[in-house]
């Protein structure tokens, strides 16, 4: 009987044992993040910085960028690799999506070659992205406001609008399209080529 009661107490050790060395259950992405989907993979953007939207003298014009959206390992984070050109010189950036379960929302947090760093919230309705943030410039406290319009499968609009803190008239800072780039094989299954 006593070989029984130890052989029992040894096999729940072994068990507690196994079960402690398994850990906590792996945590698992949101599902809100699928939506998120859709910003994979390669895209050009056309842009215009508009006159003074930055103060007086800032620099105004057009731009072009290319950036590249993948899932970061474990499906958490979508980052994306940016090189920017045009009225503001070149610009790199890093910025990395996901989503906060607590508060409900999207994050946004860009980091770039000129210190910058980025933190925005979003939502999603539909076809139409929001994010906002509230920041500092040039001393004083901005809204900022980025909004995004899915197109197509391969195309959005998007506008970036900055207001004073206590104030709801936003200004249209720059305004533009993006673009997927396509990649398909070629006639003849050699090469490729590219499609917008």
């Amino acid at each position: 009987m006593k070989r029984i009661a130890v052989f029992a107490v040894f096999v729940l050790l072994f068990s507690v044992l196994i079960a402690a060395a398994q850990g906590p259950p792996k945590p698992t992405p949101a599902p809100e993040l699928k939506k998120l989907d859709y910003f994979i993979g390669s895209w050009k953007t056309e842009g215009e910085l508009k006159p003074g939207s930055m103060g007086p003298g800032s620099p105004a014009g057009k731009y072009s960028s290319l950036e590249s959206c993948k899932w970061m390992s474990g499906h958490f984070f979508l980052v994306a690799n940016s090189t920017t050109s045009g009225a503001m010189g070149q610009l790199v950036e890093t910025a990395y999506f996901g989503y906060n379960t607590d508060e409900k929302a999207y994050t946004y947090d860009a980091f770039n070659s000129m210190g910058e760093a980025e933190h925005f919230k979003g939502n999603v309705e539909g076809d139409n992205w929001t994010w906002t943030s509230t920041e500092k410039m040039g001393g004083q406290t901005m809204k900022a406001r980025f909004t995004l319009t899915i197109a197509s499968p391969t195309s959005y609009t998007f506008k970036f609008e900055i207001a004073p803190e206590n104030s709801s008239n936003y200004a249209t800072v720059v305004d533009g399209k993006s673009t997927k780039v396509v990649t398909a094989k070629a006639k003849g299954g050699a090469g490729t080529s590219t499609k917008k």
